[in-house]
């Protein structure tokens, strides 16, 4: 096909596709899917080879959150049965990342619900950084605390944090129509914010919304133009209690061709497969290993995410390697323009990265990521299996154990 030719070539060459380029990669039918993904495939392997780096999420702070993200469950008035606790103490927070540190994740995601953080948080969030990194000094940290004011970045990465997470979520044609208590320019302004301050960027979206291919290519063509070192993709986890609860709009095959088109428009920076992977790629994840170079492992901020052990072994069965610490996560021209290893992003996540990487965005991590961690861990399609196309509502599970709880967590 041409189009994948073409596009192989500008992703080794680190070339822009053209908008029309890009939304074709999105129209590509299913008889095609497997030639896009071993497209995207090369351009991912030329500039990660086989590694998948590990990241782990610490929600600092659950619900209780002022802004309305349409897509949360820690929205104003989301009555998402998760659940709710103010601040973990430092040596509680270091306790949850040494979980997943101990899983080999390399990164950890600090993340707090709310607009922004207050001068105290700020002071709050540094003192766990520096708890954290007393423990293992080779872990990047990575913070998720909503829309900075100025000199926040600063005290952070004074702190010793590595990254800050910030996601754009939606186009900005369309970004009203999901939150109305801030902006599209507020979230631009608080990546810049970070850039500025030598934090290594991370920013990223959530699909699945009821945007159109279009907004999806908008919204990848600007993070391309904010030039983030990582890029979540948070698919929509549908949690009852949230506005957009009924928008069940993605298949295995979508997300793909999603992540593919991610992969062709940012082809060297740190693509994450965040929220909502196990409940809407299911038992195509491991596809989703040769286009994105990262994941996070185990439990997500508010919802549970597939068995850490599970994570490992499907990356293992696919023929990939956890990326090391010592291994550094960027290509080296990124990392002489002053990355650090790549970004936090998402978690990503839904889940509640403070200010609307809250419910979806946190880190890259989403909100219900359930599939198979339920119980004893199961891997997906344990639970009865629902005819294509109907909306699986019995892999959204809220998070019971792990941080704000006395249960071990998931890593």
């Amino acid at each position: 096909m041409d189009l994948l030719n073409t596009l192989v070539d500008k992703g080794l060459r680190r070339e822009l596709p053209t908008r029309a380029e890009a939304l074709a990669v999105l129209a590509t039918s299913d008889d095609d899917l497997l030639d896009v993904v071993a497209a995207a495939g090369r351009v991912r392997r030329h500039w990660f080879g086989r590694r998948v780096k590990l990241n782990y999420l610490v929600n600092l702070k659950s619900g209780l959150c002022p802004e309305d993200c349409s897509y949360c469950s820690q929205r104003l008035g989301s009555t998402a049965g998760i659940l709710k606790y103010t601040w973990l103490k430092p040596d509680e927070a270091s306790e949850a990342a040494a979980a997943g540190l101990a899983g080999g994740a390399k990164r950890v995601c600090l993340v707090a619900s709310g607009r922004g953080p207050t001068d105290r948080d700020v002071d709050r969030v540094s003192e766990t950084i520096k708890a954290i990194k007393e423990r293992n000094e080779e872990v990047e940290v990575c913070a998720c605390l909503g829309l900075l004011s100025e000199g926040q970045a600063e005290r952070l990465r004074a702190a010793g944090a590595d990254a800050y997470n910030h996601n754009l979520n939606t186009s900005e044609g369309t970004y009203a129509d999901i939150t109305t208590t801030h902006t599209y320019a507020d979230r631009v302004d608080t990546v810049h914010k970070a850039h500025a301050a030598g934090l290594s960027a991370c920013s990223g979206l959530i699909a699945g919304m009821g945007e159109s291919d279009e907004d999806l290519v908008d919204v990848v063509f600007s993070l391309r133009e904010l030039d983030p070192d990582s890029v979540p993709v948070n698919f929509l986890i549908p949690f009852e209690g949230t506005p957009l609860a009924k928008e069940w709009n993605l298949t295995p095959q979508r997300c793909l061709r999603i992540l593919a088109m991610v992969r062709f428009v940012c082809p060297d920076a740190e693509v994450r497969i965040a929220g909502g992977r196990e409940v809407h790629l299911r038992t195509m994840q491991p596809l989703a290993l040769h286009l994105a170079n990262s994941l996070f492992l185990g439990d997500y901020l508010t919802s549970e995410g597939q068995a850490g052990r599970a994570d490992l072994e499907m990356i293992a069965d696919a023929g990939f390697e956890v990326e090391g610490a010592g291994q550094v996560t960027l290509p080296e021209h990124r990392v002489a323009a002053g990355g650090d290893g790549g970004g936090c992003g998402g978690g990503g996540s839904h889940g509640n990265a403070g200010c609307g990487s809250h419910g979806s965005a946190g880190c890259g991590a989403h909100e219900g990521a359930g599939c198979g961690s339920h119980e004893a861990g199961d891997v997906c399609g344990s639970a009865p299996v629902a005819a294509a196309g109907e909306p699986r509502t019995d892999l959204v599970a809220v998070r019971r154990r792990g941080a704000g709880t006395d249960l071990a967590p998931n890593a």
